[in-house]
């Protein structure tokens, strides 16, 4: 009878906390102290890897891991039964943890007939589990397991409401960032924050390569903000092309593993679909191997959901703002996006003490072209001029349809001889263009001007530019001029 009021005691506190570790750790001082155990421990199953990992323990080694079906401990998890070793010096199924071990008792810790894991224990002393013992060992393990049980279900249902709580900030805030970049950045931080990732990339498909937009974290990263990645190649290529999450527990016993980030232990890999679209990678690192738990996957997959229809709602409005900003008859940008840029060149420029030139183009005797030849032909002139200065000049520079038959031309870090030289080569190619309908030769009046030394504002330098092309013109067209320096106004004594 008394050891029957022991064990209702035990179960008892066993069975007054939700808390893992509280459990764990009343289960041990439990069996130590009532059982008079040496060595206690207890072993939680990896159902996945189908072994047995020491949670926590008295007089052994915490982390040590047991394949079901090896030893004692992983036996009685095959088998579903406890199994006892009172020599243990006789029995081939014994694993040395201690050196002074001398019996042991593996008793599974079952709910219904699943096994969550093992309560492993060893005593100083030869055969020193009685069946009375070990039947109320067994009759324990019954009501930890219930206690582990409790507390793992609680330990998830508490993840999964923090879990759902992230998932519905991230979602919140991003419904009201728009601009793509801010919007990546900002979902980064808020994943990896939420989450406890070590670093957050997006990888966004750009023709046949992925490109990293974004990326949070300490890790130190191989590849800089806007650099590329074969569609192909490695894990994100692996979860592009096959629509499917794609996890590597062990970056290190990865044949196939391309360096990302130099000390990472584990990544996941979630591909950004929105409506049947694939637009890129979501690929989340940590430092630790085995970081990310089965049930992680589905929560991560629902955070990447929300954020391929974000990154998909800012792309449409970056589409619908870049139509804006063009110019419908001739497909390049228009004034309204010349005037938002010069004001970022002129910026540019001044912080870095680089040069830049403002080139305004006018297409001569225009007025009668379209007299002479109807209105179509000269839209069709307005689009191949347009052509031409798109294909003639740099990636970097800006063409733009400033208003009728006159452009406007932003050249970046330049000076006044090389902006000549490049409104040079504009007027020679327009000069030699065989416009199709159009039996003359079409030529164009350029006017330049540099900054800052023909003007330091917008509207001063606009104006240099202008009456370069007005000086152009004058001399008889089909020309370029570069507008004078503005005098300085001496100030009286």
């Amino acid at each position: 009878m008394q050891q029957i009021a022991i064990l209702y005691d035990a179960s008892q506190a066993v069975l007054s906390t939700f808390d893992l570790d509280e459990v764990l750790r009343t289960i041990l001082l439990i069996a130590r102290d009532y059982f008079h155990l040496q060595n206690v421990a207890i072993l939680l199953l990896d159902k996945e890897k189908q072994e047995l990992t020491v949670k926590n323990q008295i007089g052994g080694l915490d982390g040590a891991k047991v394949k079901v079906g090896t030893g004692l401990t992983g036996s009685a998890a095959e088998q579903k039964r406890p199994l006892y070793a009172p020599d243990v010096s006789k029995d081939s199924r014994y694993i040395p943890s201690s050196k002074n071990t001398r019996s042991e008792l593996a008793v599974p810790l079952m709910v219904g007939d699943e096994v969550l894991g093992v309560l492993d224990c060893q005593s100083d002393n030869l055969d020193h589990f009685t069946s009375q013992t070990i039947d109320l060992l067994t009759l324990f393990s019954t009501q930890a397991s219930m206690a582990l049980q409790n507390a793992r279900l609680y330990s998830l249902e508490r993840s999964r409401a923090q879990q759902l709580e992230a998932i519905n900030t991230i979602a919140r805030q991003m419904t009201v960032v728009l601009e793509l970049k801010d919007l990546l950045a900002k979902f980064c931080a808020l994943i990896g924050k939420s989450f406890g990732l070590d670093h957050v990339s997006v990888l966004l498909k750009e023709e046949d390569d992925l490109v990293l937009r974004a990326h949070e974290g300490k890790l130190n990263p191989r590849l800089s903000a806007g650099g590329r990645l074969p569609v192909g190649g490695g894990l994100w290529g692996k979860a592009l092309l096959t629509g499917k999450t794609i996890v590597q527990t062990n970056v290190d016993q990865a044949s196939d593993y391309d360096v990302f980030f130099e000390d990472a232990g584990s990544r996941m890999c979630i591909p950004l679909i929105s409506f049947g679209q694939t637009l890129g990678v979501l690929v989340l690192d940590s430092m630790s191997p085995d970081a990310f738990a089965a049930l992680d996957r589905q929560t991560l997959e629902s955070v990447a959901d929300i954020c391929a229809t974000a990154i998909q709602n800012a792309q449409h409005v970056e589409r619908v703002r870049q139509l804006a900003y063009i110019d419908g008859l001739t497909g390049i940008f228009n004034r309204r996006y010349f005037e938002h840029r010069i004001a970022e060149e002129m910026e540019r420029a001044r912080r870095f003490d680089a040069g830049m030139a403002v080139i305004m183009v006018d297409i001569d005797q225009f007025k009668s072209l379209n007299d002479e030849f109807g209105h179509l032909l000269g839209d069709e002139v307005l689009r191949q001029v347009s052509s031409i200065f798109s294909q003639q000049l740099r990636k970097m520079d800006v063409v733009c349809r400033y208003g009728g038959e006159e452009f406007a031309i932003l050249i970046s870090q330049t000076n006044a001889e090389q902006a000549l030289r490049v409104a040079e080569k504009l007027r020679r190619v327009v000069e030699t263009w065989q416009f199709p309908g159009v039996p003359r030769a079409v030529t164009i009046s350029v006017g330049a001007a540099m900054f800052p030394e023909h003007g330091d504002s917008r509207d001063a330098l606009v104006r240099a530019a202008d009456a370069g092309l007005y000086a152009a013109k004058q001399a008889g067209r089909n020309r370029i001029c570069l507008a004078p320096v503005p005098q300085k106004i001496a100030v009286g004594k």
